[in-house]
C-alpha cells in the first residue's frame, strides 16, 4: 500500500500532493513541504497509509474519536 502526501487546507480542502512506496521517501517530501510553508499559510501537510487516494481522503475526513486521558 502507498504513502500519500495531503495538503489539507483550514476548510478541509484535500489536494493530492504525491503518493510513494516508501515511507522514507514521502517523510521526506513532506517534512520539506512543512519547512518551506510561509508563516501565513495555514495549510496542513499530512501523511496517510492507504490502499488508494479514495480510501486516503476518506480516513483524512473521517472524525477521531478523542481518547480519554488519565485525568478523565
Amino acid at each position: 500500500m502507498p504513502y500519500f502526501i495531503y495538503r489539507i487546507s483550514p476548510q478541509k480542502q484535500l489536494a493530492l500532493v504525491r503518493s510513494f512506496a516508501k515511507y522514507q521517501e514521502a517523510r521526506q517530501l513532506a517534512r520539506s513541504l512543512r519547512a518551506s510553508q510561509a508563516p501565513e499559510d495555514r495549510d496542513t501537510i499530512k501523511i496517510i497509509f492507504a490502499k488508494d487516494a479514495e480510501e486516503a481522503e476518506r480516513l483524512l475526513l473521517t472524525p477521531r474519536e478523542r481518547k480519554p486521558s488519565e485525568d478523565d
